[in-house]
C-alpha cells in the first residue's frame, strides 16, 4: 500500500473516471497480450493520487512475484527530472547563477577546452560534452568522478548544437549540488526535496540494499538494440547493468533512479500545484518554477532523431506546440507548456500546469523502440484527457 494522499474517487481530483479506466485498460492490454512482462501507471491532480494500477509479473530481488502499489522500476532518463529539480533549489537559493560556467564551481573540469562551458549550455545539453565517459570503477567516489571531469573532452563548441548528455550533465549537476551546499547529493536530493514533497518512501536516488526485494528487474522482451540517435554509453549491457544492487545503489543521477508510478506522478504535483504540496509545504516558489520551465533553445536545436525543435527547459523537455509534442514524449493532448523527462524502456514523468495533471507510468520489460514510442504517445494522450474541465 502508499502512503502517498489519495483522493476517495476520481472526481474528488477533476479526473473523469470513464477516460481515467481507458487508460488503465490502454497499460493492461500490453501485459494481457504478451508484450510487456509488468507495468504500472498513475495519473495526479489537485495534490492528490487520483488512480493507480499496476499490471503483470516482475522478479524482484530473485523472486517472481505480481507487481505491487510498492513495487520499484528504474527511472533512467526520467531521474534527470529529479536531480534538475533538486538544482532548481540552488538557484532558488542565489546559490547558483546560469550565467556560471561550470569551472567556477567545478574547478577541475576546466580542462580540454571546457572552462567556457556555462551552467545554462549544460542544462540544455548544448554543452559539448555528450560522450564523457563515466561508469563503474569510477562514479561510486567523488575521487573518480573529479578524474572523469578532468579527463573530459569537447565534442562541439559549446552552444553550437544540441547533442543529448546521456549521464555527463547529471554527474556535473550533481557534483555543483555538493559543491555549492556542501551535502552529498543523494543526500540533499532525499532531505531538501523527496521527503518534503512526501515522496522519499516512493521515489530513490542511490537505492538503500533493503529495497532490492521491492524492485523489478530490468528484462528484454524483444532482440536488444541499442536506442535510435545513438546514444552512445546507453547500450543493452548498460541497461541491464541497472539490475545489480551495487549499481542501483550509486543513484546514477542521469538514469539510476527508482521509483513506484505513483512517486513520480506525486513528485510532479507540487510543481503543477504553485510549489506547494497537498499539505501546504512550499517546495520551490512559482516563479522558480515558471522560469526553470521556460523553453531557452531556439530554432537552431533540433532533435537529431526528428528533425524537430527541442524545447528544453532547465533539465527538463518541455511539450511546445500541439503537432510536434509527441515527437517529445507528450502524446497529443497536454498543453505546450507541460514539462517533464522520459526514460528509456518507455517511461513516462511528466505534469502541465494548465491541467494541474501529472502522470507516471513505470516498466521493466523493454521492447522495440517504435512499439516503445506508440505506447508512449497512447498513454501520456489518455491521461492528458482525463482532466474534468
Amino acid at each position: 500500500m502508499t502512503t502517498l494522499p489519495i483522493a476517495a474517487r476520481p472526481e474528488a481530483a477533476g479526473i473523469d473516471s470513464e477516460r481515467l479506466e481507458a487508460l488503465f485498460a490502454r497499460a493492461k492490454r500490453d501485459v494481457d497480450d504478451g508484450v510487456l512482462p509488468g507495468c504500472a501507471v498513475a495519473v495526479a491532480r489537485q495534490g492528490k493520487l487520483a488512480g493507480y494500477r499496476v499490471f503483470g509479473e516482475a522478479t524482484c530481488d530473485g523472486v517472481a512475484r505480481p507487481v505491487g502499489a510498492d513495487t520499484l522500476f528504474c527511472l533512467f532518463s526520467s531521474t534527470k527530472g529529479v536531480v534538475s529539480v533538486a538544482t532548481w533549489l540552488l538557484l532558488e537559493a542565489g546559490l547558483l547563477r546560469l550565467d556560471e560556467r561550470i569551472a567556477d564551481v567545478i574547478p577541475e573540469f576546466a580542462t580540454n577546452g571546457k572552462e567556457a562551458v556555462t551552467i545554462e549550455q549544460a542544462y540544455l545539453h548544448i554543452g559539448g560534452f555528450p560522450l564523457a565517459p563515466l561508469g563503474p570503477g569510477k562514479w561510486e567516489t567523488k575521487q573518480g568522478r573529479i578524474a572523469a571531469f578532468e579527463r573530459w573532452r569537447l565534442t562541439f563548441e559549446p552552444g553550437s548544437k544540441f547533442e543529448y548528455h546521456p549521464s555527463s550533465l547529471h554527474w556535473v549537476l550533481a557534483e555543483i549540488i555538493e559543491r555549492r551546499t556542501g551535502i552529498e547529493y543523494r543526500q540533499f536530493l532525499r532531505e531538501r526535496l523527496l521527503e518534503p514533497m512526501g515522496v522519499s518512501q516512493d521515489l530513490f536516488v542511490g537505492l538503500p540494499a533493503a529495497l532490492n526485494a521491492r524492485t523489478a528487474d530490468i528484462v528484454y522482451c524483444a532482440p536488444p538494440v541499442a536506442p535510435p540517435g545513438g546514444f552512445g554509453e546507453v547500450t543493452p549491457e548498460a541497461i541491464l547493468r541497472f539490475n545489480k544492487p551495487e549499481v542501483r545503489a550509486v543513484g546514477v543521477p542521469g538514469g539510476g533512479g527508482y521509483a513506484t508510478a505513483a512517486g513520480i506522478a506525486m513528485f510532479y504535483q507540487p510543481l503543477v500545484n504553485g510549489g506547494r504540496t497537498f499539505d501546504g509545504r512550499q517546495i520551490l516558489k512559482p516563479e522558480t518554477i515558471e522560469m526553470a520551465t521556460r523553453p531557452r533553445t531556439d530554432g537552431r536545436h533540433v532533435d537529431p532523431i526528428f528533425q524537430k525543435p527541442i524545447m528544453r527547459a532547465l533539465g527538463v523537455q518541455t511539450a511546445g506546440d500541439r503537432e510536434d509534442m509527441v515527437y517529445r514524449g507528450f502524446g497529443r493532448t497536454a498543453s505546450p507548456r507541460a514539462f517533464g523527462h522520459a526514460g528509456a524502456g518507455g517511461q513516462v514523468a511528466w505534469a502541465d500546469p494548465d491541467s494541474g495533471i501529472s502522470v507516471g507510468y513505470t516498466t521493466h520489460g523493454f521492447v522495440d523502440p517504435e512499439v516503445s514510442g506508440r505506447r508512449t504517445a497512447a498513454i501520456s494522450s489518455l491521461a492528458g484527457a482525463c482532466a474534468i474541465a
